[in-house]
């Protein structure tokens, strides 16, 4: 899971970075061309829960890995700026599987916004407006090359560029409007037919408003505020102060939660970003608990018990046998597998079952 953290310069990108990753990158540079990878954990009590019960040598959560990248030029008549990053940069940013995209909504005189006012909804607009034109430039490309090439082939080959033709030329009429690609609705065939593009305004965004420590009391308003406007699919708002959360992020436990009482702040705005990136890629995690491990496993929602096997190692899904499955809080409840199975909590599930999120499961399989 990897998630591309983008903004325009003086956005505070690199600051919710470090904030996220607990990282040392290099901040102030307004839009230089570094590339910061981090991996982080992703929060989860359910695990210390389970810990206490089955005393495991380890306990391993889930993680994310988040890749902040520059912003990229502004797009001009004739070029499109996304296209002149760097290749390992634009890589990343097709290759990622959602979007953070950080938003300044903090005044700072020290560091005035480059374009000498900050308004929010004109930032958000201008990079979403970049990420729709690199889109239409390679749709716009591969319909010119389908026009010459496409009749050509095996019968098999045509209609499979047909197909893509359609699909292309649908998703050009909303990019040619300034609507991105998620807000399309598409079938799970014309995903097939789209994946190998890694359209960049198909991925889901989380937009995340970057606010300075005076407006902490109205996040909820502004990013309602914001939430209110921006009504696409695959989308979600939320808002924090990166200078602060850093700052917490370097007191001892005891002073930072004296500071967060201080400032008004309830709960660790770190921790519900992480948990969006999470809700924002569709994923669940199911547990797995015994006296070596205590783990974590993602794996999307709508996923199976045999899906829930491979996860693990694909010799459980190529041998699998049955699910021993009991919720979480079933667990918690009763104290021990043993009393979950006496109580009837623990069930045994076939490869069809919907996993859900706390399942606690062991796999069954044959060697």
């Amino acid at each position: 899971m990897q998630i591309a953290i983008v903004g325009l310069a003086g956005s505070g990108k690199t600051t919710v970075f470090n904030t996220l990753t607990r990282g040392h990158a290099e901040t102030g540079g307004f839009g230089g061309m570094q590339l910061n990878v981090g991996v982080v954990k992703v929060p989860d009590p359910r695990l210390d829960s389970l810990a206490a019960i089955f005393k495991p040598k380890k306990i391993v959560q889930a993680d994310v890995t988040y890749a902040d990248l520059p912003a990229p030029p502004a797009s001009s008549e004739g070029h499109v700026g996304t296209e002149e990053l760097p290749a390992e940069h634009l890589a990343r940013l097709r290759d990622s599987d959602a979007l953070l995209h950080v938003v300044r909504a903090f005044e700072d005189s020290s560091a005035p916004h480059p374009d000498g006012s900050v308004d929010p909804w004109r930032d958000i607009e201008r990079l979403d407006l970049e990420f729709v034109l690199a889109d239409l430039s390679m749709t716009e490309r591969r319909l010119e090359r389908l026009k010459a090439t496409g009749r050509h082939g095996t019968p098999a080959e045509r209609e499979s560029n047909e197909r893509e033709e359609v699909v292309l030329t649908r998703l050009h009429a909303g990019l040619v409007t300034g609507s991105p690609i998620r807000d399309v609705e598409l079938d799970a065939d014309e995903e097939k037919v789209l994946r190998g593009f890694r359209f960049l305004s198909q991925k889901p965004v989380l937009v995340l408003l970057n606010v300075g420590e005076g407006d902490i009391p109205r996040e909820a308003e502004i990013v309602a505020g914001v939430a209110d406007r921006y009504v696409h699919r695959n989308a979600l708002v939320d808002a924090l102060s990166a200078r602060i959360e850093m700052e917490l992020g370097e007191l001892e436990p005891d002073e930072a939660a004296a500071f967060m009482d201080e400032l008004g702040i309830h709960g660790s705005s770190l921790d519900r970003v992480i948990g969006l990136s999470y809700r924002l890629l569709g994923l669940v995690s199911f547990l797995t608990a015994g006296p070596d491990e205590v783990r974590a496993w993602p794996i999307p929602s709508g996923s199976t018990a045999v899906d829930a096997a491979g996860a693990i190692h694909t010799d459980l899904a190529r041998g699998f046998i049955r699910a021993e499955t009991v919720a979480y809080e079933d667990l918690l409840e009763l104290g021990s597998m043993a009393e979950a199975r006496k109580h009837g909590r623990l069930r045994s599930e076939g490869k069809t079952y919907l996993v859900k999120d706390g399942d606690v499961l062991e796999i069954l399989f044959s060697k």
